[in-house]
């Protein structure tokens, strides 16, 4: 029973688990430096390796894009500081994908202790118990965990996915809406399923311009 809490990874909807940490940018504290932002903290299993640092210089070469949605990046793994520090400079070296002299500059979390990987159960025994596994947590700017991902050390993320959650989550929180299957701005969203039957007999009967629905449970909001 001590081992599960140990590792287990808490859940959406949850706080996000509070921490200080040193990193290749200083030392953070864990919510308190990131207040009304949202973050994406991701671990990684280890420095020096190739699906790593393709993800590494993929995720610097957004980092504007997720700042022009008001995200910041975290990453972590179990190695060193100074492990860090060689492995980030060393892919400043390197050309992959077009990308090259890529700079890292978001934090990179040095967690030897795997005390940050312990409290979001990052380490995960049945795939490794000295090195975490590829995990994504979506903050938001209230310390709550909106989303999580998780991959096995041998498949590399999808950015583009990692972006669209947070576009997706941003505008059900503005807008009150959920997103569909595959949704991107500027496409269709769903309003909130009627809760009664009144409600949903009017929504049938009373489609307008802005909204249209395939059957009561299933109703859209035009994107202009």
């Amino acid at each position: 029973m001590e081992n599960e809490n140990f590792n287990r990874m808490p859940l959406i909807g949850d706080e996000a688990p509070a921490f200080k940490a040193r990193t290749t940018q200083g030392d953070i504290n864990f919510p308190e430096d990131y207040k009304g932002k949202w973050v994406i903290l991701f671990s990684h299993p280890a420095d020096f390796t190739p699906v790593c640092t393709t993800e590494f210089m993929t995720f610097a070469t957004m980092i504007d894009e997720f700042k022009e949605l008001n995200t910041e990046l975290i990453g972590l793994s179990v190695d060193s500081l100074y492990a860090h520090i060689a492995w980030l400079r060393k892919i400043q070296e390197l050309e992959y994908k077009g990308m090259k002299n890529v700079e890292v500059t978001f934090p990179l979390i040095e967690d030897i202790k795997m005390d940050v990987a312990n409290k979001f159960g990052m380490i995960q025994p049945g795939q490794s118990d000295t090195q975490a596994v590829r995990a994504v947590f979506v903050i938001d700017p209230q310390a709550k965990i909106r989303c999580i991902l998780y991959y096995p050390l041998s498949t590399g993320r999808n950015f583009d996915e990692i972006k669209r959650i947070i576009l997706a989550l941003q505008k059900a929180d503005k807008d009150g809406v959920a997103t569909p299957a595959d949704w991107r701005p500027g496409d269709d969203v769903v309003v909130p399923t009627a809760g009664s039957c009144g409600t949903a007999k009017e929504r049938m009967e009373k489609q307008d311009d802005d909204t249209y629905c395939l059957d009561w449970f299933m109703c859209f909001k035009r994107e202009k």
